[in-house]
C-alpha cells in the first residue's frame, strides 16, 4: 500500500479524512491544447463530468447512446471513479450527423460541452490533471502534542509541508489505485501459469501494470530512504520534463553546474525502472542499487520479460504546480494543485497527512 513506506517530507503528524463526499475529490483533465473545431469532422468531442463511475464504462455508455460500438469511443486517460472528474471523450461518428447528445441520460454523467473535430482523442496524450481536494476532520495524531492546536499548530505544520512540496516536489510513487485488489499477487499467479484461459485475459494488462509499478515503487522507496530521490547519482539516467525522452549522464556530469540548475528548474529528473524486455540503461552506483532491489522480486522481473513488456524509465519525482491550501474552518483544508501525466494525487496527500478514505 502507498501509505506504508518512507516519506520525503517527514512522517505526517496530522490525520484527516478524504473523499467524505465525491465532490471532496475533484479532478480536471488538461490535454494541453484546445481541440480544433470543424463542423465537418468525423469525431464528436464531449467534455464530460462524471461522479461515481469509471472512465471506460462512461465511454462505452456514450458510444452506445450514439448507436456506436464501444470501440468507437476514445479518451486520453482513466480518471478516478470515487471522485468528481471532468475530461474529454471522443466518439468516431464517420459521416453521421451529430446525435442529440443533450437528450442522453447516463447515471452519474453530465455532458457539459460538445464540439466536432477532424481528430480523435489519443490515449495517453495529455499534459496532466488539476486537483481540488477537501481534507476534513484534521486532528493531531498524538492528542498530547500541545504544539498542534487547531488555530495555529496544524496550520504551521501544514504550511511548512506545503512549502517543502512546492519547492522539491514529491516522490513519484504509483498510487494504491494502480494495484487494485491484490493485482500484484495475481501477476505472480499469472507468471506461475496459474491464471489461464479467456476469463483472465481481459485483466492481464492490469496485472502486468501492477507488477511493473510495484517494482518501480520498490526502487523509489530505497532512494527516498537514502535521501537521493530528487538528486542524480553516478550512472543515473535523466528524463526530460513532460516527455518520454531520456539520456544517460556522463561520468561526473551529475555534479556539473548545468545539470544541477536544470534539476533545480525541474527541466530534467532522475529516473527509476519500469522493468521488461530491454537492456538496462543505467550504470555504476545506480545499476547496483536497482539490481539489488529487483533481485528480491526476480519472479516479477522474469514474468514481465516473458510477456514481452517493454522496459521503460519513469521520473522519480513529481512536480506539484500551483499548490494552494485554504482553510475552510479549524479542521477543514481545501487543497488545489496540478500534476503531470501519470502522477497520483495520493502521493501529495500522503506527505501532508495520514489520511483515511
Amino acid at each position: 500500500m502507498l501509505n506504508q513506506g518512507p516519506y520525503a517530507h517527514q512522517r505526517p503528524v496530522i490525520r484527516g479524512v478524504v473523499r467524505q463526499n465525491p465532490t471532496d475529490f475533484e479532478v480536471e483533465e488538461d490535454i494541453g491544447f484546445v481541440p480544433d473545431e470543424d463542423p465537418s469532422g468525423e469525431h464528436l468531442w464531449l467534455w464530460v463530468e462524471k461522479t461515481g463511475q469509471n472512465t471506460a464504462w462512461v465511454a462505452s455508455e456514450l458510444a452506445q447512446a450514439a448507436g456506436l460500438h464501444p470501440a468507437k469511443a476514445s479518451f486520453a486517460g482513466l480518471k478516478d471513479r470515487h471522485a468528481l472528474t471532468r475530461q474529454w471523450i471522443s466518439l468516431s461518428l464517420g459521416n453521421r450527423d451529430v446525435p442529440n447528445w443533450d437528450q442522453w441520460r447516463i447515471e452519474g454523467v453530465e455532458i457539459l460541452r460538445a464540439i466536432r473535430s477532424r481528430k480523435k482523442i489519443q490515449r495517453g496524450r495529455l499534459k496532466g490533471n488539476g486537483f481540488s481536494l477537501v481534507l476534513r476532520d484534521l486532528t493531531a495524531i498524538d492528542p498530547s502534542d500541545a504544539s498542534l492546536n487547531r488555530s495555529e499548530g496544524m496550520g504551521c505544520d501544514l504550511e511548512h509541508r506545503l512549502q517543502g512540496i512546492a519547492k522539491a516536489g514529491v516522490p513519484n510513487f504509483f498510487g494504491e489505485q494502480r494495484f487494485g485488489n491484490n493485482n500484484v499477487a495475481r501477476a505472480r499467479r499469472l507468471f506461475a501459469g496459474e491464471l489461464r484461459g479467456k476469463r483472465s485475459a481481459p485483466k492481464r494488462g492490469f496485472y502486468l501494470s501492477a507488477a511493473r509499478s510495484y517494482l518501480f515503487n520498490e526502487v523509489l522507496a530505497r532512494r527516498v530512504e537514502e535521501g537521493h530521490w530528487q538528486h542524480f547519482l553516478p550512472g543515473d539516467v535523466a528524463l526530460l520534463d513532460g516527455s518520454q525522452s531520456f539520456f544517460a549522464l556522463e561520468p561526473g556530469q551529475e555534479d556539473s553546474p548545468e545539470i544541477q540548475q536544470r534539476l533545480k528548474d525541474f527541466d530534467i529528473h532522475p529516473t527509476g525502472p519500469l522493468p521488461g524486455v530491454g537492456e538496462s540503461v543505467v550504470s555504476g552506483q545506480v545499476a547496483k542499487l536497482e539490481a539489488e532491489c529487483l533481485a528480491k522480486h526476480s519472479d516479477l522481473v522474469t514474468g514481465l520479460a516473458q510477456f514481452k513488456v517493454k522496459a521503460m524509465r519513469r521520473s522519480l519525482r513529481s512536480r506539484v504546480s500551483d499548490l494552494q491550501g485554504t482553510w475552510l474552518n479549524d479542521q477543514t483544508l481545501k487543497l488545489k494543485f496540478s500534476l503531470a501525466q501519470g502522477a497520483f494525487a495520493t502521493t501529495v496527500l500522503r506527505e501532508l497527512i495520514a489520511y483515511e478514505p
